[in-house]
């Protein structure tokens, strides 16, 4: 994987404490309920949240190894950006990452409610 100039690597580096995270959480939510081992990890993960999917990819199976989830399937769902306008009262969905206005009426008062978020769904676990 080559990365050109600062950027891409930032955002490796991000995606990587993400997953470091993640695995740090599912890893003590086994453990405490008495399993030995992780095989899958569902996730949500918002267009908005500012993730690269093939980033947090990598980035999991490198961090898992030599892990209780060293065998484990990352899978990660995606949120369409979603909301509405508080003009015209129109609610809208969109695959961008980012809306500046609604697309009924192109009026810049709207409110973002779903399509930023990253969230545990659920564990497969031995």
């Amino acid at each position: 994987m080559k990365f050109y100039g600062n950027s891409g690597l930032i955002q490796i580096m991000h995606e990587a404490s993400i997953a470091i995270s993640l695995l740090d959480t599912v890893s003590a939510l086994c453990r405490q309920e008495g399993y030995d081992s992780i095989e899958s990890v569902r996730l949500r993960v918002g267009k908005a949240a500012g993730i690269l999917p093939d980033a947090l990819l990598f980035a999991f199976d490198v961090a898992k190894a030599g892990t209780i989830a060293s065998q484990a399937e990352l899978i990660i769902e995606f949120v369409l950006l979603g909301g509405c306008c508080n003009d015209c009262g129109s609610q809208f969905e969109s695959d961008e990452r980012f809306i500046y206005s609604c697309p009924e009426c192109k009026s810049n008062a709207i409110k973002i409610t779903r399509g930023n978020e990253m969230q545990i769904i659920d564990m497969e676990v031995n």
